[in-house]
């Protein structure tokens, strides 16, 4: 049976700074002022010609293509090139639970780097519940529009529940961007460091400051990768298996750290150790900590806007800073992982993401900046590199055992 071919849309997204009757004096206010997103066609409907074959009769038989082989709608709509990017508004940024009404902003601004930087079609959806039942169901039965699921802004420990669950039940891919684009981006630009300083990830020692979302996924993608001795501390000291009270994420992270079974503070942890990683809480350590860990230690401050520690107190110690900030050489963002990541998985047509693709993830990333460009200010390249999200794309795909599609970049 011929099969009209589809009428394709995309989402197109439209910065307009509103006339409030105030001066707006700071490009910074003018974005976070902006317009969001909106849907535009990628074909015109000029005519009854167009119009027939765009909706009916001729999208009829698209869809009785699709009734017979349920697979073609990946093909044949644009589900093939649209992500859903799911919050309950819990966790947005650094600013707490502010709920779906204050997070649309942040999730429009995702959807415009998922189009910015990889041609994907990004749809917020911004839930008005934080019950974990109600977020897995609405989540599975509005999947069947799109071909994969950024989570973000779901505070731990739902978090961990609501993506495990959705993974269970989906047959697209579930990413969490606070968990695993952080992980990817640490762990590249982890690697990049140690390259610098001239030690490997199976012998150094590291110790690490948050097990919440992001830290508990940096840890596990770094173990995953061959790190060997992590101490892991949040705001009541190390996390160790006698430590009273302890939660099933963070029974986890005892059982697969802290061998030596180290039971103090973050300062005692760092001391001697030559990889900091925070992913906590702003000033927690000082210079003088910084400067009692190994020689040609690796500093990764990521609390924002405030990191752990100084960063240049930081940098009169370590041999290597990164910050989660623009103003920093190093800075680890998000925004290197997630478009590459998604852009990978939505030409392999995967239906999950796993370990694999999010180390291979990091090492095309890593891969990016060149020996020859390698140094201790230039770890990890800038957002705007033009082979960031290809690279990604490319490893993620063929660790996913797919081709390249039309809607590659």
């Amino acid at each position: 049976m011929a099969v009209a071919p589809s009428v394709s849309y995309s989402i197109t997204v439209r910065l307009e700074v509103p006339s409030r009757g105030r001066a707006v004096s700071e490009l910074t206010h003018a974005v976070e002022q902006a317009g969001g997103a909106v849907t535009a066609l990628d074909v015109p409907l000029r005519n009854r010609d167009d119009l027939s074959m765009a909706y009916t009769p001729g999208v009829a038989r698209v869809s009785l293509a699709i009734a017979d082989n349920p697979d073609d709608v990946r093909r044949l709509t644009v589900k093939r090139n649209s992500v859903a990017v799911v919050t309950d508004g819990s966790a947005v940024l650094g600013l707490g639970n502010v709920g779906p009404y204050a997070a649309m902003p942040v999730m429009e601004g995702k959807a415009a780097l998922f189009k910015r930087f990889a041609g994907i079609d990004a749809w917020p959806v911004c839930l008005d519940t934080q019950d974990t039942d109600e977020i897995v169901r609405t989540v599975q039965i509005i999947a069947p529009a799109f071909g994969g699921i950024n989570l973000e802004d779901i505070g731990a420990p739902r978090c961990f529940e609501v993506e495990q669950r959705l993974r269970e039940l989906l047959d697209i891919p579930v990413f969490h961007d606070d968990q695993h684009g952080t992980a990817i981006v640490v762990l590249a630009a982890l690697t990049n460091a140690l390259r610098v300083v001239g030690k490997k990830l199976a012998s150094v020692r590291i110790t690490m400051a948050g097990a919440g979302a992001a830290g508990t996924a940096v840890l596990k993608l770094l173990l995953a990768s061959g790190a060997g001795d992590v101490v892991v501390c949040d705001d009541k000291g190390a996390v160790h298996t006698g430590r009273p009270g302890l939660t099933d994420s963070l029974r986890w992270v005892a059982e697969h750290t802290n061998h030596d079974g180290y039971e103090g503070e973050l300062a005692g942890a760092v001391r001697g150790a030559d990889v900091f990683i925070g992913v906590s809480a702003p000033n927690i350590l000082t210079g003088a900590d910084v400067a009692a860990m190994a020689q040609d230690s690796i500093v990764f401050a990521l609390a924002n806007p405030d990191p752990e520690v100084d960063p240049d107190a930081a940098g009169e110690h370590a041999a290597v800073v990164a910050t989660g900030r623009s103003d920093y050489p190093n800075q680890i963002n998000n925004v290197l992982a997630f478009p590459g990541v998604f852009r990978g998985l939505l030409d392999a047509q995967s239906r999950t993401v796993n370990d694999d693709m999010l180390v291979a993830a990091a090492r095309a990333l890593a891969g990016v900046v060149s020996p020859a460009e390698l140094s201790p200010h230039y770890i990890i390249p800038s957002v705007f590199h033009p082979d960031v999200a290809s690279a990604v794309a490319a490893s993620v795909r063929d660790a996913a055992g797919g081709k390249p599609s039309a809607h590659g970049r």
